[in-house]
């Protein structure tokens, strides 16, 4: 019996998966349980449309994160801290206070989608890079200057 996921079961199949199973597993324990709908026509093509509609989703999520991508770039994020003799800083540079300084400018990036190996830790432009999406990646110009 052709069946379609609606949940993910392990062992079995995923969501959205069209499966070969037998007709008393199916009748007896996924059916009743709600893990699976009976593959018939207009089943498939409502599994198509919700196939095509994510599909739609992820490429305007994309779209969207390229132009933020290209906002970051065109960008140079200000920060400023005490510093020391030769340019040292006194304290760090991290991901929280540029995440911070880029919601001040109205741009919203989480903390965790900012790649900075290391703490800035010194005055001058550092390029960061910037996770926006799995796909998109943008380089944005840090300068940290003196208080």
């Amino acid at each position: 019996m052709k069946v379609i996921f609606i949940k993910d079961m392990k062992g079995q199949g995923k969501k959205g998966q069209v499966k070969e199973v037998s007709e008393g597993y199916a009748q007896n324990f996924l059916l009743p349980r709600g893990i699976v709908r009976l593959a018939t026509e207009g089943n498939m093509k409502t599994l198509d449309n919700q196939k095509a509609a994510e599909e739609r989703l992820k490429q305007e999520e994309k779209a969207e994160a390229e132009v933020l991508a290209k906002k970051l770039e065109a960008e140079v994020t200000e920060l400023k801290a005490k510093a020391g003799e030769g340019g040292r800083l006194f304290g760090a540079i991290t991901s929280k206070q540029i995440a911070e300084a880029l919601a001040k400018k109205g741009l919203k990036i989480d903390k965790r989608k900012i790649e900075l190996n290391d703490p800035i830790r010194t005055l001058g432009v550092t390029q960061v890079i910037v996770k926006v999406h799995p796909e998109v990646k943008a380089t944005l110009k840090v300068q940290v200057t003196e208080e």
